[in-house]
């Protein structure tokens, strides 16, 4: 992980991201079977995170954008829509590097 501290701190700083990252720990269990891309290896589509958050397309951009920005997720294009998974070994830096900090 290559992100400092404060840049993961205020990502993880928001119950909407603290929700996305919990949802793709799992996401077979806690989202619909997609047209393209698969749900574990591709990630799951924008429009679906956006969707089960109940919010408008705009701020799910953003909750995204900040924990991609954090490294805790990948983002990946299949045709003309954004797919996110979660960056486990980057989630594992972060634990580490706040046990070591605080």
């Amino acid at each position: 992980m290559t992100k400092p501290l404060e840049t993961v701190l205020k990502a993880l700083a928001n119950d909407k991201r603290l929700q996305i990252l919990d949802w793709l720990k799992d996401p077979v269990a806690h989202f619909p079977p997609q047209a393209d891309g698969d749900l574990v290896d591709d990630g799951v589509c924008a429009l679906l995170i956006t969707e089960k958050l109940g919010v408008s397309q705009p701020t799910a951009a953003q909750h995204l954008k900040a924990l991609v920005q954090a490294e805790l997720l990948e983002a990946k294009r299949i045709k003309q829509w954004t797919f996110y998974r979660r960056s486990d070994a980057a989630i594992g830096a972060a634990k580490a590097l706040i046990s070591q900090e605080i």
